[in-house]
């Protein structure tokens, strides 16, 4: 699913211009990209957590020498799902029974 395809489904649910609709769709990531770039935790009920989080520096080495080296720290961007999305995430993974 890209921005337009989410655009087009609103602009289609609210009976408006799809150029609304993307901008619309652009002012909400924009506004999510800049509190989660200021350290904010975003919280979106009902689908999840999205959370950035320090890493420290830990030791790492090369793959293809071997040789030992410093990973720098860094900070990660995390999601979690909320529990409303993960059951029905689950449910409707679900394998159908077969009857015997």
């Amino acid at each position: 699913m890209t921005k337009a395809d989410i655009a087009e489904t609103i602009s289609a649910r609210l009976i408006t211009s799809q150029r609304e609709s993307l901008d619309l769709v652009e002012a909400v990531l924009e506004l999510v990209k800049g509190r989660l770039e200021r350290g904010e935790t975003v919280k979106i009920s009902g689908f999840g957590i999205f959370e950035v989080k320090q890493k420290k520096d830990r030791r790492g080495r090369k793959p293809q020498t071997g040789e030992d080296l410093t990973i720098e720290a860094r900070r990660v961007l995390t999601f979690r799902l909320s529990p409303l999305l993960k059951r029905s995430l689950t449910e409707s993974l679900r394998p159908l029974s077969c009857p015997e």
